[in-house]
């Protein structure tokens, strides 16, 4: 557990999230390394299989990450899967990231009304929060009315919500794409959430409220920039899902706003797995990190 100065650190409130965020991409380029520690695929050298093994694998690639990357993006079910042993594990995991300087976004797509809405945004965001993150992905589809808890706590503590528009899965066309008066349902939601973005744009010009909008569906990712041009994008689906860097990109504004998760290309590269020592593992970890970098960075040339 973290000690009583660390969480000291971790609980004030901070400033704008936008800001920070924006900040912090430029400085390092718009890849967000997805903490998803599958167990089987975490190389043997990090232990049998288990909640010791992601943590000591977590806290590898968090040391390999710091300075390198503006985000990361732990996704809490596989931290939840293992357990109290694995929200241990990732609740020291955020404490080391956030320590090292490093934005953090809880992947938790959580949605719900009244007070059990509440009780999630003061679990993340909250003063008391057991787990205090710089920003948390919600879904909207219950109303926006599940939004307001996240809002207002994460207004008072610098922190971003981050929400759901068009996301990346396959069946994401399912509900998401079905005519609702002339538009798509997300871009009902999209443009619904606009009034929430707007009022909450900082000195940078980006706002602290984030759209989820994903690469596998770059024409909709620039709709979304029309109906959205103050929010940043947190875009998955680049790398392992089959979207290109363009693709990834396309929702940027003037090649700004944008923040591209990578979790299994990054984590899991083939020399990675077959590394013997831990110098091996670095290597071959920092090369996926960069070849990601460069990748994006040349398709915003």
């Amino acid at each position: 557990m973290l000690d009583n100065a660390a969480e000291l650190r971790h609980f004030a409130p901070m400033t704008h999230f936008g800001d920070r965020l924006i900040d912090a991409v430029r400085a390092h380029g718009p890849l967000c390394v997805g903490l998803d520690p599958y167990a089987e695929r975490i190389p043997k050298l990090f232990g049998d299989p288990g909640p010791e093994a992601v943590g000591r694998f977590s806290e590898a690639v968090v040391a390999r990450l710091a300075g390198r990357v503006a985000v990361i993006k732990p996704q809490i079910a596989l931290f939840e899967k293992w357990g109290p042993a694995g929200l241990a594990v990732l609740a020291d995991l955020v404490g080391a990231a956030r320590d090292l300087g490093l934005i953090v976004i809880l992947d938790a797509k959580r949605g719900d009304i009244g007070a059990t809405a509440s009780g999630y945004a003061q679990a993340y965001l909250g003063p008391d929060a057991w787990l205090p993150v710089d920003a948390v992905t919600v879904n909207p589809y219950m109303g926006l009315d599940t939004l307001a808890p996240w809002l207002e706590l994460a207004d008072a503590a610098g922190r971003g919500v981050v929400v759901l528009a068009r996301t990346s899965n396959p069946g994401a066309a399912d509900l998401q794409d079905l005519d609702a008066g002339g538009a798509p349902v997300w871009e009902r939601v999209a443009a619904a959430l606009r009034p929430l973005v707007d009022a909450r744009v900082g000195e940078s010009g980006w706002s602290s409220v984030m759209a989820v909008v994903g690469a596998t569906a770059p024409d909709e990712a620039r709709r979304a920039r029309a109906l959205l041009p103050a929010a940043p994008f947190l875009v998955p689906g680049y790398g392992a899902q089959g979207a290109t860097a363009a693709d990834a990109l396309a929702g940027g504004r003037g090649g700004d706003g944008v923040v591209v998760n990578s979790s299994r290309a990054v984590l899991y590269s083939r020399a990675a797995a077959e590394a013997g020592d831990m110098a091996a593992w670095s290597n071959a970890f920092d090369a996926a990190v960069e070849t990601a970098k460069s990748d994006l960075a040349a398709a915003s040339a």
